[in-house]
């Protein structure tokens, strides 16, 4: 059963709001090194807990976006478009992540699909 796994917050500076969730929220706060800066957020130690990430705002829609596991993006996705959903990003792959899509409901909230590649250390199995 899909299951919201992630949260991803966009920030104009991310930095800046990796140390605000840190300082208020007392938060783990960890940089990931990669081709795109981005920046866990881990609330506990709980492996079960939901975490959340920042990365650098670059579209207008970006906000805070939840994210729901699922076992094939394309599948999601094609449920999403049949129950009058559109997508906004259409599937991507973030290396050691998985495929990514990213779509509105037809209430126009903004959430993504995530279908976690084999390597992914982020996430539970796939569901």
């Amino acid at each position: 059963m899909p299951k919201f796994v992630h949260i991803d917050i966009s920030a104009d500076d991310p930095e800046r709001a990796a140390g605000f969730y840190s300082k208020v929220f007392d938060w783990t706060v960890r940089k990931l090194e990669g081709p795109v800066p981005y920046w866990l957020l881990s609330p506990s130690d709980d492996p079960g807990d939901i975490g959340a990430g920042i990365a650098k705002r670059e579209q207008a829609w970006q906000s805070t976006t939840p994210t729901i596991e699922v076992a094939s993006a394309d599948a999601y996705g094609d449920k999403i478009v049949a129950e009058g959903g559109t997508i906004i990003q259409p599937k991507v792959l973030i290396p050691g992540v998985g495929y990514l899509l990213t779509f509105k409901d037809p209430e126009g909230n903004v959430l993504a699909i995530l279908e976690p590649s084999e390597d992914n250390r982020f996430t539970g199995p796939p569901g």
